[in-house]
């Protein structure tokens, strides 16, 4: 399941208005690619072949495209970085990157400038182009006045070499069926669409086995370069915090900073399938979550004064759909995809209240303006799925005999109904994915090694449990974890916990960060009802 950062969807929302189990348990059958010191060390030459390019050229900043929608003040460039390291003089590609330069100005004083930030949303698959403008946000100010903020999309996203899979028409349509407990038939039929998705993958993107999490990290080493940065401040959201770890441990004496905000677990064994089981586990535990929040304002929305009748309301609107949807677009895989959306960011929990309430009393509007299909978000949401599949099957991998699949979601689906079965179709082209695995990389930094870095989460986070950010803080010496206690928010940086920004600031500003034991956080507080009679 894809995880992109709250950051990537505040600002995508406020500013732009529009806009991450138990052990795999079989071997994959597919060739794995091999890893060896001589294919490590090539690629590790090219990315420093890469680099040395790109700080000469460096990068040139002018008016963005009219398909970037970014205003000024931001700017936009590209940056070229080899296809395949091990081929550093060989085909290139264009990164798009995006900038706002430091205002320079804090509470009307001048600030002394500490080079670029440079942010990644997550995703896979998330575009972080528009980061520059959350700048003109209160929490990002005086982080704004000190740095350039620097967004970029990362390989296969947008425009920079764009990856797809299927035709973008095909994902615009609605209703589609969604069961909890799926029959065998239903199964049968993901399996096929799933081995159709994972042979379009493979025929339309002949350099498909290069898009991975190592490219992307050796990328970001090219961009640093480019921007003329001697070492990396960056600030990874979601899949970008494994970005930033696998970073921490191919380039340990190129960083400056490090955020790692809502983290994705690294240990390598986990590494994808059994964080996606870990995390459908966790999004039934964020969905009981919004469902105590609805009850106890049912004097607002009356869907029931308890999470349970909450379920009930909602199980009655998804067995509606099936049979009838709203507007005949809304089917039960439209409603679950937008109701997943309360598991990733609380802020929606009020909205989507409104809509199952007012669908309960007749008006299906809410939920049809809500949850319908958008023709014209197809391109990029097809986009980002081809890039969060190519690189969760490519880094790692996967069993390959759907039994596997069938016996750890069946069985996790007793208990966690919610999202497990929707995150294993998602997933179920990597079982018959055709481009070489790698063995995913065992961050484990030495003492010493790095500058002090940052971990930031909250407590129920779904996307991201929280047992990943303390594997990640046991792993990466020197990390110290500030936990917003309580809270479920995915991506708390620059948000709305007052006691979070405050740590990130310190750090960013003044490379302090709490005691060797970390920190917490009391939760930002619950959002009010919105709406209902």
């Amino acid at each position: 399941m894809r995880a992109a950062s709250a950051l990537y969807a505040a600002a995508g929302s406020l500013i732009l208005s529009a806009l991450v189990s138990a052990p795999a348990g079989s071997a994959s059958a597919h060739p794995v690619a091999p890893g060896s010191p001589e294919t490590v060390g090539t690629e590790t030459l090219g990315t420093a072949v890469a680099g040395q390019r790109a700080a000469a050229a460096g990068l040139r900043f002018t008016r963005c495209p009219a398909v970037e929608d970014l205003p000024a003040p931001v700017t936009c460039a590209t940056v070229s970085v080899p296809l395949d390291y091990a081929h550093p003089d060989g085909k290139q590609i264009k990164l798009t990157v995006s900038r706002v330069k430091a205002t320079g100005k804090k509470g009307g004083k001048k600030a002394a400038r500490q080079g670029a930030l440079v942010f990644n949303p997550g995703g896979p698959g998330g575009n972080g182009m528009y980061f520059p403008l959350v700048g003109v946000v209160p929490e990002w100010k005086r982080i704004s006045a000190a740095y350039d903020l620097v967004g970029y999309a990362p390989r296969g996203v947008g425009r920079s070499a764009p990856l797809s899979c299927k035709d973008p028409k095909r994902l615009a349509k609605g209703p589609t069926q969604a069961p909890t407990h799926p029959s065998e038939s239903y199964k049968r039929e993901r399996i096929a669409r799933a081995q159709a998705y994972a042979r379009g993958c493979a025929t339309r993107n002949p350099g498909l086995r290069h898009y991975t999490t190592l490219n992307n990290v050796r990328d970001l080493d090219v961009l640093r370069a480019a921007l003329g940065e001697q070492r990396l401040t960056y600030l990874g959201g979601s899949y970008g915090t494994y970005i930033g770890a696998v970073y921490a441990q191919l380039f340990p004496s190129h960083v400056r900073r490090l955020v790692f905000d809502s983290a994705v677990d690294p240990d390598p064994h986990r590494i994808w399938y059994s964080t996606n089981l870990e995390q459908s586990a966790a999004f039934e535990r964020r969905w009981a979550d919004f469902r105590a929040w609805v009850a106890k304002h049912d004097d607002t929305y009356h869907l029931g004064s308890t999470p349970e009748k909450v379920l009930t309301s909602y199980e009655r609107v998804r067995a509606e759909l099936a049979h009838k949807p709203a507007g005949g677009k809304v089917g039960p895989g439209q409603l679950q995809s937008a109701y997943l959306q309360v598991g990733y960011y609380d802020d929606y929990w009020p909205m989507r209240a409104v809509a199952l309430s007012a669908y309960v009393k007749g008006d299906p509007k809410p939920l049809i303006n809500q949850a319908a299909p958008s023709p014209r978000a197809a391109v990029e949401n097809e986009n980002s799925g081809a890039v969060y599949t190519a690189i969760e099957c490519n880094d790692a991998p996967w069993p390959t005999d759907f039994r596997t699949w069938d016996r750890d979601s069946t069985r996790l689906a007793r208990t966690a109904p919610f999202e497990t079965w929707d995150n294993t179709w998602t997933n179920l082209p990597c079982a018959y994915w055709s481009a070489p695995r790698q063995q995913p990389v065992d961050v484990r930094t030495a003492p010493g090694a790095l500058p002090p870095t940052l971990i930031l989460a909250a407590e129920r986070d779904a996307a991201t449990p929280y047992a990943g950010a303390r594997e990640l803080n046991r792993r990466v010496a020197g990390s110290v974890l500030v936990t917003e206690r309580g809270a479920g928010t995915h991506g708390i940086a620059g948000g709305a916990n007052a006691c979070v920004n405050r740590h990130l600031d310190a750090y960013l500003l003044d490379g302090m960060v709490p005691g060797p034991g970390g920190a917490a956080c009391a939760p930002h507080p619950e959002p009010a009802p919105l709406g209902g009679k």
